[in-house]
């Protein structure tokens, strides 16, 4: 198995934690958006913690999007994740070039600079669940620590991380989410503080070849560690020429009539991975009739 999560309990099952291992998933959308050092980093880390939450969902066609606002130059991500932790991503500007920030590292909180996390989770009902929440470094695991804190009342400790080659490959991705059941005692709490207050980078600790039950060993193995479950994990678009006729015709009529009255062929691509669908004006005249 190349890219998975593991999922596991600890402290009697006052924590639930997921640990993610997405190098592959990270350098497929890399290949996909031709993104730029930064932008891989940034868009890697919101693929990994959207394949993480994805896997927290219930229902086999429950639907996760994760969508990041933002007046950076990058302008905006997009992370769409289902239950099976299959995932997909798009950006607005993937060739963001920008110094490295005060650390040395890939400026991602640069990048991407003030905005909105939106949080959109559709689970068959009437309407999807919608938590926003101010971006507050813009470096991704921060700001979605801070949604799981404000909008769903679960403290959280999110670590994601990007490593990047020198020839702009993908050399290590991956992340965990820790989060502190309502029943959590102070003592199990303040163990935890302590750990991640020690812990080292995630992409550190997986170049250094650790897998994610490594990484929540040394999180929380003195605190009775169980794996309970490992789901794989994948970069995955189910567009199809059937899904862009439904969206053709849901524009309507009018706009169909216009596009047959320009007498051009149309074109449409896939914001999540670049496959190309062609309609000429008979097959624009057929969708008419439906």
């Amino acid at each position: 198995m190349s890219d998975y999560i593991v999922r596991a309990t600890a402290a009697d099952a006052q924590i639930r934690a997921f640990a993610a291992t997405t190098k592959d998933t990270v350098e497929r959308a890399r290949q996909i958006h031709n993104t730029s050092p930064v932008v891989s980093a940034g868009l890697g880390r919101l693929l990994t913690a959207g394949a993480m939450m994805g896997s927290m969902l219930k229902g086999d066609d429950d639907i996760l999007t994760l969508q990041i606002n933002c007046d950076g130059a990058v302008r905006g991500l997009t992370v769409t994740a289902d239950s099976h932790a299959r995932v997909k991503g798009s950006v607005i500007e993937p060739q963001v070039m920008l110094p490295p920030n005060a650390l040395g590292k890939l400026d991602v909180g640069g990048a991407v600079g003030n905005g909105v996390l939106s949080v959109i989770k559709d689970m068959g009902l009437k309407e999807p669940y919608v938590g926003q929440t101010q971006l507050q470094t813009g470096e991704i695991a921060e700001d979605l620590t801070y949604y799981f804190a404000t909008s769903e009342q679960v403290p959280s400790a999110v670590g994601l991380g990007v490593l990047m080659e020198k020839n702009n490959t993908v050399k290590q991705a991956g992340g965990f989410i820790i989060q502190l059941m309502p029943y959590a005692e102070d003592e199990v709490i303040n163990r935890l503080e302590e750990k991640l207050k020690a812990i080292d980078s995630v992409t550190n600790i997986l170049d250094a070849g650790n897998t994610p039950e490594q990484l929540l060993e040394i999180l929380l193995g003195d605190l009775g560690l169980e794996i309970t479950d490992t789901v794989p994990a994948q970069y995955y678009c189910n567009c199809s020429r059937e899904r862009v006729e439904k969206a053709l015709i849901s524009i309507g009529k009018k706009d169909l009539q216009e596009m047959i009255d320009d007498a051009k062929p149309i074109e449409v691509k896939c914001q999540f991975c670049d496959n190309v669908y062609n309609f000429d004006i008979d097959d624009l005249k057929e969708l008419i009739t439906r």
